[in-house]
């Protein structure tokens, strides 16, 4: 059974959208996964509680930024235009905030018990930043989270408004065409005519 909201869109968008959808639901997956592997010491349904009652925002909003990264992508090639040109990788420049926003919100965690193995990860930030960069990192993990995953929708942002211009200049081109099809068949025939 297909949503009516499904029925009226055209392929491009169903498969924009189910690819969409795909991804984001993806990239919970992973989240998850991570949490669960990283906590070997608890069960992993603790692990999964704790992780959605602190960071669901960065849990979902990550999933909604590459859903709508992805999306806006494929929605865009099917429609012939790029608002991608300049991006490289899988998911493009975003995915880089996406895994760093993720990152961080590990380390939130750490003092609950869960992402244990992050403690390891900890303990090699002095000799890789330094010291103080280091407890800067940790204290403040939550809001650096916070700023990746506005790093991701802002993105999202800039390629929805990208896809929007490139859309509006196809459809600019293609009325451009259409009137000079109309003079070319005004001029044939008034020239059939005289």
């Amino acid at each position: 059974m297909i949503p009516a909201v499904m029925r009226s869109l055209s392929h491009n968008s169903k498969r924009a959208v189910l690819k969409g959808i795909l991804l984001g639901s993806i990239s919970i997956l992973a989240y998850i996964i991570v949490v669960i592997m990283t906590t070997p010491q608890l069960p992993a349904s603790f692990a999964i509680k704790a992780a959605f009652s602190i960071n669901p925002l960065i849990i979902y909003g990550t999933a909604f930024g590459v859903g709508a990264n992805v999306f806006i992508s494929s929605y865009s090639k099917g429609m012939g235009c790029r608002v991608d040109k300049k991006r490289k990788g899988i998911f493009g420049v975003s995915s880089g905030s996406t895994t760093l926003s993720a990152f961080f919100s590990f380390f939130s965690l750490v003092p609950l018990g869960c992402c244990g193995s992050w403690l390891l990860v900890l303990s090699y930030l002095p000799t890789i930043f330094g010291s103080a960069l280091s407890v800067s990192l940790i204290q403040y993990s939550k809001p650096l989270s916070y700023i990746g995953l506005i790093i991701v929708l802002g993105f999202a942002g800039i390629s929805a408004l990208k896809l929007r211009s490139e859309l509006n200049n196809q459809q600019h081109q293609h009325q451009g065409m259409d009137g000079q099809n109309i003079d070319k068949k005004i001029k044939t025939g008034s020239s059939a005519l005289g």
